[in-house]
């Protein structure tokens, strides 16, 4: 098993950019803007800003489980990822795969400091009511379709 590949540096530049961003986000949106005052902010007709402290993974499933269990959870889901970091033979490989443990760690940082998630962004259209997000999971979501829209194509070394 290798700890350290040829794309680890790469991908863990990318998962420690996210991990700021996310956090920088957070805390200017909780400690500066203050958004717990002054939500619902709307942007748009569709989107709002708005404080959702989520105690669960994914539409509150897990929301029970207590931080410890998550942290613990999302804790090993990121350092599988740094093993798997170690394998990656692309640039986009390596990018996608630092970006789900960029967002994994900033996730795991709200649930050590605060005990829950800080979500913030909430789409909506009339009765509809997408589930309100953050940076964080943004990355996640984005960096899991990147490995696998990956997975169907042929990788080829950069």
């Amino acid at each position: 098993m290798r700890l350290w590949g040829q794309r680890s540096f790469y991908g863990l530049i990318i998962a420690v950019i996210l991990l700021a961003v996310d956090q920088a986000y957070k805390y200017w949106m909780l400690e500066i803007y203050d958004i717990a005052t002054r939500q619902p902010v709307e942007i748009t007709s569709f989107f709002n800003l708005y404080l959702v402290w989520n105690k669960g993974i994914s539409y509150g499933f897990l929301n029970k489980a207590g931080p410890w269990l998550l942290i613990a959870l999302q804790g090993s889901i990121a350092i599988f990822l740094v093993l798997w970091l170690a394998r990656c033979k692309s640039s986009i490989m390596a990018t996608a795969t630092g970006m789900v443990i960029g967002g994994a760690l900033g996730n795991i940082t709200d649930r050590i400091t605060h005990g829950a998630v800080a979500d913030f962004f909430h789409f909506h259209w009339g009765s509809f009511s997408w589930y309100v997000f953050n940076i964080a999971d943004i990355a996640i979501v984005a960096g899991a379709a990147i490995l696998v829209y990956d997975s169907f194509i042929a990788s080829k070394d950069d």
